[in-house]
């Protein structure tokens, strides 16, 4: 991507200035418009189509959660949140915003946000190639397309999934890397992620969070269990047709036997 077309949504005209002279010193931010209220940004993202939207979250009228709650999925292009206030931090988070600035905004803290939001470009760049290629090789080999999706990801570098996972604790939010995660089990409505030594609950589904995983570390090998394929040490076969796995830290895993087709991704 050359360059971010960037929209400035406050309702503080100094605000907007001083976000905007901040910008301009990036050569690869093209500022296509500013808006003062919420309204004017919902219009503006439809007319002008940025990549990116600088989004203040108190806005009199329509809030900056408003906004992304009226904006049609198709439509949606990334968001920073900007705001004098670091209580909206986890809401932030619950709204997939890629990052979340305070006021006044440091330079280098939005040298760092632009650059998440350009590997955020990048990877929906490389999504919508994956996706032609994927046609163009469907029609060529006649091959069905989950085995020529199954191809594009054993060989495709790079991943959309997010490297950490934002989970409410009482009045806190706990950063948890995916990397650290060895397994996850349900509990209702609550999953009990295990990672690095320590149980961390957070309020989403199964589906939701498996979503959220990537498949080529982590598989679901239970109804209620996702477990990370790279700390699976043991696979024991017991008579009933079932499998346990052992985790390298001695946890011990029942795979069902509706999921025993997943054992040839711990081969």
């Amino acid at each position: 991507m050359d360059t971010i077309r960037t929209l400035i949504v406050d309702d503080e005209l100094p605000a907007r200035r001083g976000l905007r002279l901040r910008l301009e010193k990036h050569d690869r931010v093209e500022i296509v418009g500013e808006c003062e209220n919420g309204r004017t940004a919902l219009q503006s993202i439809i007319e002008l189509a940025p990549d990116l939207v600088f989004l203040d979250i108190q806005m009199p009228g329509m809030s900056g959660f408003d906004v992304i709650g009226k904006m049609q999925p198709e439509d949606m292009p990334l968001v920073i949140f900007v705001t004098a206030f670091d209580e909206f931090a986890v809401e932030a988070f619950e709204v997939n915003a890629i990052d979340y600035l305070l006021k006044p905004v440091d330079d280098e803290r939005l040298a760092v946000a632009l650059e998440r939001a350009r590997q955020h470009l990048d990877r929906s760049g490389a999504s919508l190639d994956k996706q032609r290629l994927l046609e163009i090789i469907i029609g060529l080999t006649g091959r069905s397309e989950s085995s020529v999706a199954r191809l594009l990801r054993d060989h495709t570098a790079g991943s959309s999934y997010p490297e950490r996972l934002a989970i409410k604790d009482g009045g806190e939010t706990v950063l948890v890397s995916t990397g650290d995660i060895d397994w996850v089990d349900a509990a209702g409505d609550y999953m009990c992620i295990h990672a690095a030594g320590e149980t961390h609950i957070m309020r989403i589904t199964m589906k939701q969070l498996e979503d959220r995983l990537d498949p080529s570390i982590f598989q679901r090998v239970h109804r209620s269990t996702i477990v990370n394929i790279r700390r699976v040490d043991k696979i024991c076969t017991h008579m009933n047709g079932e499998f346990y796995l052992t985790l390298n830290d001695g946890t011990s895993i029942k795979m069902s036997r509706s999921y025993k087709d997943k054992v040839q991704h711990f081969l």
